[in-house]
């Protein structure tokens, strides 16, 4: 459990080790989620990642990309095609 004190202005100083937790760097940005009474913070970008993710599960197996040089190919291919066009 850490501790944080608000400032006149509403600021806060993330803790060093929350601040690790969540990979946070000067300039990251973070979510306040609200879950009932409670208050998530997330990194941002983490969240963005995590549902471009969720969106593409199972895309590979669906297209037969097995391995890394089978994407590999198949980017070869699309721009192949692309120049074409």
């Amino acid at each position: 459990m850490e501790l944080a004190k608000v400032t006149t202005k509403g600021q806060v100083t993330i803790p060093k080790s929350i601040r690790e937790l969540l990979d946070l760097k000067e300039g990251s940005k973070i979510l306040f989620i609200q879950k009932g009474k409670d208050i998530v913070i997330q990194n941002s970008a983490m969240l963005a990642l995590e549902k471009i993710q969720n969106a593409f599960e199972g895309e590979a197996e669906r297209l037969g990309l097995k391995t890394e040089e089978d994407v590999v190919q198949m980017i070869r291919e699309f721009r192949k095609n692309r120049k074409k066009d």
